[in-house]
């Protein structure tokens, strides 16, 4: 199988994407090839998203790494949820900020999507790591809403400090909309990966590498949409790591793969793997 690379890959256990310049976690799982598969908020496709059943789904389906996204609750605690409200995945309404931790866990985030799911639980991040250590590498996207101007105390912080309880700091990957998170991490763990989710109203002129470089990112996350071909010239040429979401399209999966994606977040992890496997 050939895919168009852009990262020297040492086949060891566990397997690491891993450049002198950019820093990218460990893949507990992999298939010898130097692409990742993101289960995209778990295989969300199958099960309702940023849940148990969806992450355990993933795991299942050997996917090599899965998305979440965190909020804080009203007593601090992160929480993963994509939505900066609780109106479309549970059966309550309002911010996520305006409930603590409790008042959460009183919720249950599966009927939505369907039925034989009534009951799952309102997940934190913490209760996530405490299984995929060494089952599989994760994406931790920090919302937008969640974020203050101040690095200690704030969400990055609390973030950071459950992955070291876990265990995992080699695993995570974190990435945001928000630059502010980038600045956090250098500050609070300048060793830790994280990726640019490209926010137009942040980025000015700067091109995919400069955005990476100023902020001293390990990687470059944009929509197919966004992704040009000016822009695959430009991160391709310095080797950056970038990881295109949400990709269900089995034809437009090859395609991104064959530009020269490192990874690609999808609902349907089974079916990118299957593609992957093909090519």
């Amino acid at each position: 199988m050939k895919l168009f690379c852009l990262l020297t890959i040492l086949l060891v256990q566990p397997y690491s994407l891993m450049s002198q310049e950019y820093k990218l976690p460990n893949l507990p799982t992999h298939n010898s090839d130097d692409f990742v598969v993101i289960a995209h908020r778990g295989a969300s496709a199958y099960a309702p998203e940023n849940t148990h059943s969806a992450f355990r789904l993933a795991i299942e389906m050997k996917a090599e790494m899965i998305e979440l996204d965190i909020s804080l609750s009203k007593d601090g605690v992160p929480v993963v949820v994509h939505d900066e409200t609780v109106d479309r995945t549970t059966r309550a309404t309002g911010n996520v900020g305006d409930f603590e931790l409790e008042e959460l866990k009183e919720l249950e985030t599966g009927a939505w999507f369907d039925e034989k799911f009534s009951g799952e639980p309102f997940p934190t991040l913490a209760e996530v790591l405490s299984y995929t250590k060494d089952k599989i590498a994760v994406n931790i996207e920090i919302k937008s809403e969640a974020v203050t101007d101040n690095a200690k105390g704030g969400i990055v912080d609390k973030a950071l400090r459950i992955v070291k309880e876990a265990g995992v700091e080699d695993q995570i990957i974190f990435s945001s909309f928000d630059y502010r998170v980038m600045e956090h991490l250098e500050k609070l763990a300048p060793g830790m990966p994280k990726a640019i989710l490209y926010d137009k109203s942040q980025s000015g002129n700067l091109s995919p590498s400069q955005l990476v470089k100023k902020y001293k990112g390990d990687a470059f996350n944009c929509s197919h949409r966004q992704l040009s071909n000016a822009w695959v010239e430009d991160l391709t040429s310095k080797n950056i790591p970038f990881f295109i979401y949400t990709v269900n399209d089995e034809a437009l999966m090859e395609k991104i793969i064959k530009k020269g994606a490192s990874g690609i977040f999808s609902d349907k992890p089974d079916i990118l793997k299957r593609v992957v496997e093909n090519l």
